[in-house]
């Protein structure tokens, strides 16, 4: 089609592949040291994604290297969809996941940092597919995207489209003025916290192999466990837990903020409104969610995981509650306890938590926390605008004006969102869900989340879902996990037209 340069595409898509094969050759050596005969699927998957992207780039490669915003967009999504594909095959080609369609659900959650899975008894499954599906987390918690972006300039083409298609939040801020130096921060940064975490995991008691998928699953805010009952096999080892909830609730934050607190700047950090709001918002609902649960938690209601100790005991149920707290509201998914065994009230506050998300500028998904900030504030302006019509009352966010198209952007966005939920919900209770099951499905996937509610509550998985509903949720997610605009505005006529 005119007006869209289609080789350019083809070329970053065939980059990306090469890229998702070398991430897939490193799962090979896990599965040798295990002396697992998966290595041979693996192998064959990881070459097989190589040489596909090496053709795609090679036969491309002389494209023009002018990128425009609508080449961007293409990119970004169809880049999702080309890793997803080329994703699956170690699963396909190791016959470790049979069903296609099972393939495609537990892909697309892992690179969508969801954490939905389909897998019955994961502690079966082969060690080099365990960690590609912990690699997938990691590769699409910063965005593969962005990772490409800083090798871009050696192709001689620019990165500042992909970059804003790739995170399209309200969020400007920068590290750096040159784009590709802002992503090689990003990944140096995602980098040193994932070995961190790995570390401090394994000095507390966790075998090598579970720390290192933990860390990538933490660090990329996916959820994806090594074990059946998640983190909630270590319930019984409070430290792990611990260094868990305090690494999900940095990879929840906003990264440049992470950058300003390594270089000392730690004022920057607690002078974010969105940081505060964030960071306090956790410590008030583990203490109020702590309390219910000492203190109005029936006694009869199974509330743990293979917990050795009463869950009574305030220390239990704060580390439970900080726990699930911090794990929802970045979108982790992580799980120690079943908090939809909890009391009504205190799972209606984890519900509502599906609508936040961590903040902008994170690998978190959801709504994000600065759009309800700057929601809320437009609200108490409309309130002010009634009383007095003529007054020039600016929306402020960090002490900075608001522009009005990124209110109305932010606006648009969660009318958006909200509707989707609720259409989603109606269409997955068409599929055979329950309404139950039906509104956290949908809440969970489009919000990047895993766990929900009813037959996909955290004790169950997704295994159940018809053919159809897991093919929808995992539509889900990709909108979700690229914030609705960079994939929507693809489905749109206008997009295609020539101008």
């Amino acid at each position: 089609m005119k007006g869209i340069n289609f080789k350019i595409i083809i070329s970053f898509l065939g980059l990306t592949s090469m890229l998702n094969g070398l991430f897939m050759l490193a799962a090979v050596p896990f599965s040798i040291y295990h002396n697992e005969p998966e290595k041979i699927g693996i192998l064959y998957a990881g070459l097989t994604t190589i040489f596909l992207g090496f053709l795609l780039w090679f036969f491309n490669r002389n494209a023009t290297k002018k990128l425009q915003k609508k080449e961007g967009y293409l990119i970004v999504t169809l880049g999702w969809l080309m890793l997803t594909f080329t994703g699956t095959l170690p699963y396909v080609f190791t016959g470790a996941i049979p069903s296609y369609t099972d393939a495609f659900f537990e892909t697309l959650s892992g690179y969508s940092t969801t954490g939905s899975s389909i897998l019955r008894d994961i502690e079966s499954m082969p060690k080099g597919i365990l960690f590609w599906r912990s690699a997938t987390h990691w590769i699409g918690g910063m965005g593969i995207i962005v990772l490409t972006v800083a090798i871009l300039p050696l192709l001689g083409i620019g990165g500042m489209q992909l970059f804003m298609a790739e995170a399209p939040g309200p969020s400007a801020d920068k590290m750096h003025p040159r784009i590709t130096e802002t992503a090689k921060r990003l990944w140096l940064i995602y980098f040193a916290l994932t070995f961190t975490e790995f570390f401090l995991l394994k000095i507390a008691g966790m075998t090598w192999f579970d720390a290192i998928n933990h860390a990538m699953a933490t660090m990329s805010t996916g959820g994806f466990s090594t074990k059946n009952a998640s983190v909630a096999y270590w319930n019984g080892e409070p430290i792990i837990q611990y260094i868990i909830t305090i690494f999900m609730l940095i990879a929840g934050a906003n990264f440049v903020l992470t950058y300003f607190a390594l270089k000392g700047k730690i004022r920057k950090v607690f002078n974010s409104e969105e940081f505060k709001y964030y960071f306090f918002g956790i410590i008030s609902l583990t203490l109020l969610i702590t309390f219910l649960i000492v203190n109005h938690q029936d006694p009869n209601l199974v509330t743990s995981i293979n917990h050795p100790k009463p869950f009574g005991e305030v220390e239990s149920a704060f580390r439970h509650a900080a726990f699930q707290v911090t794990s929802v509201l970045t979108t982790t998914g992580f799980v120690t306890a079943d908090f939809t065994m909890w009391n009504s009230f205190a799972t209606m506050l984890m519900f509502s938590l599906f609508f936040i998300g961590g903040s902008a500028g994170s690998t978190s998904g959801g709504v994000k926390i600065v759009r309800h900030i700057i929601m809320i504030k437009n609200s108490f302006f409309e309130f002010k605008k009634l009383l007095h019509p003529n007054a020039i009352i600016p929306v402020r966010y960090d002490g900075i004006g608001v522009p009005k198209n990124i209110i109305y952007n932010i606006l648009a966005f969660f009318i958006l969102y909200m509707l989707i939920f609720i259409v989603s919900s109606i269409i997955l209770t068409f599929f055979g869900l329950d309404f139950e099951s039906a509104i956290g499905a949908a809440a969970s996937s489009l919000g990047n989340i895993g766990p929900a509610l009813g037959s996909v509550s955290p004790v169950d998985n997704y295994a159940h879902l018809s053919i159809h509903a897991k093919w929808f949720c995992a539509f889900l997610m990709l909108i979700g996990r690229l914030e609705l605009f960079t994939v929507l505005i693809l489905l749109t006529p206008f997009f295609w037209k020539n101008n």
